[in-house]
């Protein structure tokens, strides 16, 4: 678990505060149209609020090659603030340079109760306001972001006292306001990060035993580094989706118009006689959900999976394998979870994902298990089985949680870590 600083660490009454969000929302006709990762990053705004801090927000949106309108923050404005109970944000059109060092004089602390002065370039709150939280525009307008320029990472420091990283998703990444703006002023961790470091450190570094992981997605490929890191670190490690069809042909299993990776079959005979040699199991499906293609309402079949037809294709683990994979759950302690297990997209081949889900949500309550599942096909699979809630945690971040379980360093996670040591 690296060690960092948190909130409880400072005092930050009377101070403004740097805040790195990811706001990268969904957005439809120019409203938020799901709000999670909002009403997540709402608890660190409201307590440095509670606390007497101005809080400066900032993030990028999307990847703008130039000043796209279309990529502004400022239609984000009313839902950040519904997330955070209706409290007034102010917005500036900059990120750093005079208009943004103007609105941030303009915040106030809630307790000075001070009304906003408005009509100032740029910037926009209600003119009978009192607001201490500030998001400043689009961060990746300016490319200097992207490149983790010192001289940007310099004019976004001169905006506050403090730097709080709550957005671990976009750790994975040296930007300025990342990783650059660390070297120049206090930096801690954000109650989102550091739930989000707690729970992954609760699946890897210290588990309690026995611990599963479970694997999906189309291709051996783009998870090998994830796979053989796993075998490390798990007991019985559980591959679905398209990439058990490479494993599976690489036993010389027949898996008929199946997707697979034919290039990969020696790596995946060789991933299979490592977890042999380290003792770990390794479990395939013993049985799918068949169809002539992938569309909704197609025919479809169960068969054991050495049965397979020529001219049929893999698109769901069976109810057989569900059972297995549901009586290894019941033996363990620690689940890890990243990827569906079917092409859950298209009914009705999200049956044996929903159903596992269910059994890890159902052992989860019962306290039996301590289930961390992440990445956004598993975001969205856990939210079409209605069980989000009963995990103990489900990650957001995408590629910043896929690198963190490969095993890899983080340059936000590796910056808040020197800042603590100083």
């Amino acid at each position: 678990m690296p060690k960092f600083l948190t909130l409880d660490d400072i005092d930050p009454i009377g101070k403004t505060v740097l805040l790195r969000a990811d706001l990268n929302v969904p957005m439809a006709d120019g409203r938020v149209s799901d709000a999670t990762r909002l009403e997540r990053l709402a608890p660190t705004i409201l307590e440095l609020g509670d606390k007497g801090a101005r809080v400066v927000v900032m993030s990028h949106f999307g990847r703008p090659k130039d000043r796209e309108p279309d990529l502004s923050l400022a239609p984000i404005v009313p839902a950040l603030a519904r997330a955070l109970g209706g409290r007034p944000v102010a917005f500036v059109h900059e990120c750093i340079g005079p208009a943004a060092r103007r609105a941030v004089r303009e915040l106030r602390a809630r307790s000075d109760g001070e009304p906003f002065s408005v009509g100032m370039a740029g910037f926009s709150v209600s003119p009978s306001s009192t607001a201490s939280i500030l998001l400043l525009e689009n961060l990746r307008y300016h490319k200097e972001e992207e490149a983790n320029d010192p001289s940007f990472a310099r004019g976004l420091a001169a905006l506050g006292d403090f730097y709080v990283n709550d957005a671990f998703s976009v750790s994975h990444r040296a930007h300025a306001s990342v990783e650059a703006i660390t070297h120049l002023m206090p930096s801690i961790a954000g109650r989102l990060m550091q739930a989000e470091l707690h729970a992954l450190a609760a699946a890897l570094e210290a588990p309690a035993r026995p611990v599963m992981a479970i694997v999906g997605g189309a291709k051996v490929s783009t998870k090998l580094d994830l796979l053989n890191h796993m075998l490390s670190k798990v007991d019985v490690l559980v591959i679905g989706g398209a990439m058990a069809n490479t494993l599976l042909h690489a036993k010389g299993v027949e898996i008929g118009t199946s997707l697979v990776e034919r290039d990969m079959e020696e790596t995946a005979r060789g991933l299979v006689e490592r977890a042999a040699k380290q003792g770990k199991e390794l479990v395939l499906p013993v049985d799918a959900v068949i169809a002539a293609k992938l569309a909704p309402g197609v025919p479809t079949d169960k068969v054991a999976i050495d049965r397979v037809p020529a001219d049929q294709m893999i698109l769901d683990i069976g109810r057989r394998s569900v059972e297995e994979i549901g009586e290894r759950l019941r033996g363990c302690r620690t689940l890890l979870w990243n990827g569906p297990v079917g092409a859950f997209e298209t009914k009705p081949f999200d049956a044996g994902t929903t159903a596992l889900a269910k059994r890890v949500a159902a052992l989860t309550r019962q306290g039996h298990l301590t289930s961390v599942a992440g990445g956004g096909d598993t975001v969205a699979a856990l939210a079409t089985a209605g069980v989000t809630d009963d995990f103990t945690y489900v990650s957001t971040a995408g590629g910043a949680f896929l690198e963190w379980i490969e095993g890899r360093e983080l340059p936000g996670v590796v910056a808040l870590t020197r800042a603590a040591a100083r």
